[in-house]
């Protein structure tokens, strides 16, 4: 069953990022354990839109990839919850493709969805698209760990 919207509060509980690193404003729906659907609203006063580029602001690929990281954290942290507070570890990106600059006033929609699992691995697909355009996709791999085994 899916849950819908889960709010910037409720993010911040699962994910350790903050300001200026936090880039999930929302997450729309979660089938725990299957798959996830976020939401970043890309806004001119990005701190990284200052260097990338000055006079043609684009949204680095590398931040697209950590906004699909974070979205795939969100459902491995909510799917393990009731296991004491996991910790998300990316630790592979393959099959990274890049279509279209991401601008400021572009509202991502990320899509990810667990193509493997074995505990503590996971294996995630992920996709964002803007208006329907497809923007970013990547696979992504993951080891999910239980703080005190840190």
């Amino acid at each position: 069953m899916a849950e819908i919207e889960l709010d910037i509060l409720a993010i911040q509980a699962l994910l350790p990022h903050r300001y200026p690193f936090l880039l999930v404003d929302r997450i729309k729906e979660i089938e725990e354990a299957k798959r996830i659907v976020g939401i970043k609203n890309v806004t001119a006063n990005e701190e990284f839109f200052q260097g990338h580029f000055p006079g043609q602001p684009i949204m680095p690929g590398v931040l697209l990839l950590e906004v699909m990281a974070q979205v795939g954290g969100v459902l491995a942290r909510k799917t393990a919850e009731g296991k004491g507070r996991p910790t998300v570890f990316l630790t592979g990106i393959e099959k990274a493709k890049f279509r279209r600059p991401v601008v400021p006033g572009d509202q991502l929609r990320v899509e990810v969805e667990v193509v493997r699992r074995k505990d503590p691995f996971w294996k995630m697909a992920g996709r964002i698209t803007v208006e329907e355009s497809l923007v970013c996709e990547a696979e992504m791999t993951a080891m999910v760990r239980a703080e005190e085994l840190l």
